[in-house]
């Protein structure tokens, strides 16, 4: 499981400043865990994140990888408002199922169970999280979601990650004009797998790029695709790939 860090976002102005930046709509806290991201003008990822109601203010669950280039990012965009931006002293803990009672429903699919924040690390955790994504067709930070990701081609609608109602945000006009003038050419699918191929391969069709491999278990993968060039039987180092819904 990718390395999490949580943030403590707090003071007066928090709820309105993260409501001008995000991808979703904070007010959808008052029913739980709220998936989003924070773009660039140019309406690309620079990172995506889980918001949680905690005692001391709106806790922010990242990557560890993310969380100093996003707590300067927002530091940067706060200027005079009344916010504080904080690490807390907690650990991401998860698990399959209902989730207890400190715990928060992953908004993402029922089927990643919960996630919660507690004093101590988990040292409980077996679930094979990445066959899981790779079930679902979920994402991860820093393999499908990169600097260069547009959210709309790795699926944020479907996991309940941007808001079109919500009003402006940074980057809202690229992913709005994204969403209702565009077809998407490019996105993810999940693909099978016949032979050896590392992930970050380049998988070809008719001897053409059509994509790349991103995420792999066993014989089931997460790619990345043009969809004009990604059909019938593709090719990955020695392997064989086929996007599952061909």
């Amino acid at each position: 499981m990718t390395k999490r860090r949580i943030l403590q976002i707090s003071g007066a102005d928090a709820r309105e400043f993260l409501q001008g930046l995000i991808t979703n709509d904070i007010e959808r806290l008052r029913d739980g865990l709220v998936y989003a991201a924070l773009l660039t003008p140019q309406g690309k990822y620079i990172a995506d994140f889980f918001l949680a109601e905690g005692p001391g203010g709106i806790l922010l669950d990242v990557a560890d990888s993310l969380g100093d280039a996003l707590t300067q990012r927002l530091t940067m965009y706060k200027l005079r408002a009344d916010v504080t931006i904080t690490q807390a002293p907690l650990h991401l803990h998860r698990g399959l199922g209902e989730p207890p009672e400190d715990g928060f429903a992953d908004p993402r699919h029922t089927a990643l169970g919960w996630r919660a924040y507690r004093d101590a690390p988990q040292t409980d955790d077996d679930v094979d999280w990445t066959a899981l994504r790779v079930a679902h067709l979920i994402p991860e930070t820093g393999v499908e979601l990169t600097p260069d990701t547009f959210i709309l081609e790795v699926g944020f609608e479907r996991l309940s990650g941007v808001d079109f109602r919500k009003g402006c945000y940074v980057g809202q006009e690229v992913t709005a004009r994204m969403k209702h003038k565009t077809e998407l050419r490019k996105g993810l699918a999940q693909v099978r797998i016949s032979g050896a191929a590392e992930t970050g391969t380049e998988i070809t069709a008719n001897g053409k790029p059509a994509g790349t491999l991103l995420s792999r278990t066993e014989d089931a993968g997460i790619a990345y695709l043009r969809f004009d060039r990604a059909k019938g039987e593709m090719s990955a180092g020695e392997a064989t790939i086929t996007r599952n819904d061909a």
